[in-house]
């Protein structure tokens, strides 16, 4: 992860709704960088706002996901699940925003005191329970017709990235990927309840314990291979191939070479 630009304590240098900015008085605010998202993340600490983060996105911003995250988190608490939890929301001409408390600990990416065996054996841990809740009681839908048709808009909109695929698909178009990703769709579904993003920066730890999921934005009903593609693909990428086969015999399951490809090609989309 990038590391964070600390702003100045003055939050007159960033636009934060008038309800928030009595609480952020004299606190610490960083920016962080964070991945490729449009969306502005600070962390606030000290002062009467206490430990939280605040997201922005831009108001005008088609595919921004903020609204999404909220209704995700919210949803998360009803199910007993450890994740993020929504203080307040606001909508204005700067943006839509989120306040919500911080997860106590580190990214499973950056806990310097987690062994590699650790982490592996967190995050399948916290996939499989995630993956045990109800598909029935879940509101949202991401199975492949939902998101092929949103990697489709976002195609058409010019906002995907060729400069962001991975290697294997180096030089190659969207439009090329695209047409890829189309002839290669699974004819079966394993649905779970899944994260959408169950990358290592998104799950949280504590003293060698799972603390909470981050990033919840797309989460949905989909093939399990959808979290288990882009869990496998982030450990490989942060702590080295030679762990994700243990991360699977922890989760209990072989892993599909086939669905695992597909997934890392839909999330070039998103």
């Amino acid at each position: 992860m990038p590391p964070s630009t600390i702003l100045p304590h003055d939050t007159g240098k960033v636009p934060f709704p008038n309800p928030w900015r009595e609480r952020l008085a004299g606190c610490r605010i960083d920016a962080e960088a964070i991945g490729a998202s449009r969306a502005d993340v600070y962390r606030v600490q000290g002062g009467r706002g206490c430990d939280v983060f605040i997201k922005r996105e831009p108001a005008d911003d088609p595919f921004g996901e903020l609204h999404d995250e909220v209704a995700r988190l919210q949803w998360l608490q009803t199910q007993g699940m450890e994740a993020a939890q929504v203080l307040d929301t606001h909508d204005d001409a700067n943006g839509r925003w989120l306040l919500m408390r911080a997860v106590p600990g580190r990214d499973l990416a950056s806990s310097p005191d987690l062994a590699p065996l650790q982490v592996v054996h967190l995050m399948a841990d916290a996939l499989q329970a995630l993956h045990r809740l109800p598909t029935d009681r879940c509101p949202f839908d991401h199975r492949l017709p939902h998101r092929l048709a949103a990697a489709r808009a976002r195609m058409e909109a010019g906002v995907v990235d060729a400069e962001d695929f991975d290697d294997a698909r180096a030089g190659q178009t969207v439009e090329q990927v695209f047409a890829a990703l189309l002839a290669s769709v699974p004819t079966r579904a394993d649905l779970v309840v899944t994260h959408g993003d169950a990358c290592l920066p998104n799950l949280m730890a504590a003293q060698g314990r799972f603390t909470g999921f981050i990033d919840c934005g797309r989460l949905g009903v989909a093939d399990r291979h959808q979290d288990l593609a882009l869990a496998a693909r982030s450990i490989a990428s942060n702590l080295g191939g030679q762990w994700v086969a243990p991360f699977f015999a922890r989760y209990g399951t072989l892993p599909d070479t086939a669905l695992l490809a597909f997934y890392c090609l839909l999330d070039e989309f998103f």
